[in-house]
């Protein structure tokens, strides 16, 4: 009896995929795939934060002053315990913080994802077309980057003034600059590669190459990229937000929290800037450590 041909063995586990191969390099790490369930279970928290938090820190109707600067695990007037505290305007730290992590979340995931169409869109162009177009491009991405990013934001809201959308628009103007950088160079080299000569001799349309050929392959590095440039985006809202040119009062992020309870740290009053400044620290930390991981995965030099 002959064996069996190789082609009709099945696959133990079934058929590799680009997919599961991914997820099996990304699971080496186990701190990574710590990681990454600590920002879900963040991202979820933040999202079920009306559900979860025993109080709506933004509703003024609902603090009490009387109950301001409490410590953790006191019971408070409206007969629940605030297990992180009270702020100075009887906040219950616990609640803001939940409600923080939601602001920090969508100004730093909003303001990546839009630079990240923006500087996409334009590194491709620069490399594409090349020329007029990159000297342009290029020129305006290296002034970008020649200030700090603080000093940028800064500079922009002062003029635009508080608010969760001027604040989005600042990041936006800091980052799109890092996106282009690092498309540019990445298409530069794709735009040499065969499969680009192929689809410029079929006389494909220049949008058709650039969206459904060169950005595909561009991918990969922009997706570490991204993945910084959140937990960025996250420390910068908060910078601004500790400096009083960020979000408003009445919708205080994580950055406002810890401002509100500075003036409190050498008083004992620890918990006011202390909690949410863990929260911020963590929410950071797990987010580089996913990327970190990512940029292993996706790039093959830096595999160990």
């Amino acid at each position: 009896m002959s064996a069996p041909s190789a082609a009709a063995a099945p696959v133990a586990g079934g058929e590799e995929t680009p997919f599961r191969r991914f997820v099996a390099d990304f699971a080496e790490s186990k701190v990574s795939v710590g990681a990454l369930l600590c920002f879900t279970v963040i991202v979820l928290a933040a999202l079920f934060a009306p559900w979860i938090a025993p109080q709506d820190p933004y509703d003024l109707a609902q603090l009490d002053i009387m109950d301001g600067r409490m410590e953790p695990g006191t019971v408070g007037g409206a007969g629940f315990t605030y297990i992180l505290g009270t702020d100075d305007q009887g906040r219950d730290m616990f609640s803001g913080i939940l409600y923080g992590l939601r602001i920090s979340l969508i100004v730093g995931v909003g303001s990546a994802f839009i630079a990240f169409c923006v500087g996409t869109g334009l590194g491709l162009l620069a490399a594409y077309f090349g020329r007029r177009t990159d000297t342009v491009i290029m020129r305006l991405v290296d002034l970008q980057l020649s200030f700090p990013s603080i000093l940028v934001a800064l500079m922009i809201l002062a003029f635009l003034g508080k608010g969760i959308l001027n604040v989005v628009i600042a990041i936006v103007m800091v980052e799109w600059a890092y996106y282009a950088r690092t498309v540019r160079g990445t298409a530069l080299v794709e735009r040499r590669r065969e499969y680009i000569e192929a689809a410029t001799c079929l006389a494909l349309s220049h949008k058709r190459i650039v969206f459904r050929h060169l950005l595909p392959n561009c991918l990969p590095p922009l997706i570490v990229v991204g993945t910084m440039q959140i937990a960025r985006a996250i420390a910068l809202e908060a910078t601004l937000s500790f400096l009083g040119l960020g979000v408003p009062v009445t919708e205080p992020s994580l950055g406002l929290l810890i401002a509100n309870g500075y003036e409190y740290m050498l008083s004992g009053k620890y918990w006011i800037s202390f909690y949410p400044g863990i929260a911020l620290l963590v929410t950071i930390v797990v987010i580089n450590l996913v990327g970190d991981q990512l940029r292993d995965v996706l790039n093959p030099r830096l595999r160990r």
